[in-house]
């Protein structure tokens, strides 16, 4: 291989197997804002999950919810129309499908 095709080769961009494009690419931020108003899963660092619709949510990931479900080991313990959880709590978000 000569100089010349070596230095090219060094000056492109290594390409990542299974990366996504640019444009396909969404942040967690982008994630929470497509979730409000629809239902979610909230696990906390206590295995304790909360299943309900996402209200609100701040920079801190201070949670409101409505029409929640309390879930300890898989087990419906407790059903709540409003729902607060601190964000130092929180352990994971995810959607729920309806």
């Amino acid at each position: 291989m000569s100089s010349a095709a070596t230095n090219e080769a060094a000056k492109e961009p290594e390409k990542e197997e299974g990366a996504a494009p640019e444009q396909n690419k969404r942040s967690p931020s982008d994630f929470l804002k497509a979730v409000l108003g629809r239902p979610v899963n909230v696990r906390l660092n206590s295995g304790t999950d909360y299943r309900g619709v996402l209200a609100c949510l701040d920079g801190y990931m201070n949670i409101a919810m409505e029409q929640t479900e309390e879930y300890v080991d898989g087990q419906l313990k407790s059903k709540y129309g409003d729902c607060f959880i601190r964000g130092n709590n929180v352990l994971y978000i995810s959607s729920q499908r309806r």
